[in-house]
């Protein structure tokens, strides 16, 4: 598990199997300041996706909040089970997270389809969930436009071959490359060595190519559109104004939909769709305005005055 400076892997047990996460060392974060809010960090899917992708944002938090970053079931470090994974997989397990770690509820950090599946869950189990801060959150099959019927989900649903391209294309450091560059990023000279390196180290896992493919052929996709309006958790979306398949026109009309839980839509002008690993910083600093927000935590800047 590629894990931040000061932070160790713990484990828990769901359904379907144990999940990996980082979480403070006591000795290094003692007290935090808030010790009654936790955070909960969740990464997106992908070739390779694993909690490193908030590696360099969540320890920005430990000293004011408890802070948790699972690899979600079949990424990472968590178990791999041999199965074709349904949303119902992630809703499940997530919900298990959550009751387990914050049974009091979390303010839950999370990207891309992770960010969509957040909605549902929170729909469901509100009491579960304090607060939403989502970057590019996109069901993929948005306002009926299906991502699965495109010509990659169907060329994957082909058993045997669906193996042999994620072996050969997916699961290498040119694929990774590939997969940061034309996905995830907006920059590809943001993108480091050990961000290749942490992703083919959760790509070639025993059984990774079970949850990736779940993903890639398009079975973990729905129609986000139809769950916004029900939602009722105070929400703030950001998204990369380059992020490629979601574009921002898709994100403001998602927004659109209930303008009541998501108090703020924010385009994050160039970069794609990770900007927790392109600009850390910046993100760091959008998360910590949003928390202010959703917490109504006075602004020091302001109180000073």
């Amino acid at each position: 598990m590629f894990i931040a400076p000061g932070f160790e892997q713990r484990s828990i047990v769901t359904d379907l199997g144990a999940i990996a996460y980082a979480a403070p060392q006591p000795e290094f974060w003692p007290v935090a300041d808030h010790p009654d809010q936790t955070l909960l960090f969740l990464h997106g899917f992908g070739g390779g996706s694993s909690s490193y992708e908030w590696s360099k944002v969540y320890p920005a938090f430990a000293s004011d909040y408890r802070v948790f970053a699972p690899d979600l079931i079949g990424w990472g470090q968590s178990d791999h089970p041999e199965r074709s994974y349904q949303i119902s997989d992630y809703e499940t397990t997530i919900v298990q997270l959550l009751q387990k770690l914050a049974p009091q509820g979390a303010i839950v950090i999370a990207s891309a389809l992770t960010a969509a599946i957040m909605v549902r869950v929170a729909v469901q189990q509100p009491e579960l969930v304090k607060g939403l801060i989502l970057v590019t959150p996109a069901g993929l099959s948005d306002f009926g436009k299906d991502f699965s019927e495109s010509w990659l989900p169907q060329i994957l649903r082909v058993p045997l071959l669906d193996k042999v391209l994620y072996q050969s294309a997916i699961a290498t450091s040119a694929g990774i490359s590939g997969f940061l560059s034309n996905r995830q990023f907006a920059n590809p000279d943001l993108i480091t060595g050990e961000m290749v390196e942490a992703y083919l180290a959760s790509a070639t896992q025993p059984n990774a190519e079970y949850a990736a493919l779940s993903f890639v052929r398009g079975d973990l996709c729905f129609d986000l559109a139809e769950w916004l309006p029900q939602l009722t958790v105070p929400t703030v979306v950001f998204w990369g104004q380059a992020a490629q398949f979601t574009d921002v026109e898709l994100g403001k009309r998602l927004a659109a939909l209930n303008p009541e839980a998501i108090q703020q839509f924010e385009i994050i002008e160039n970069v794609g769709l990770t900007p927790q690993l392109e600009q850390p910083s910046l993100t760091i600093a959008l998360i910590q305005r949003s928390l202010r927000q959703l917490l109504a935590i006075p602004d020091p800047a302001t109180s000073a005055h």
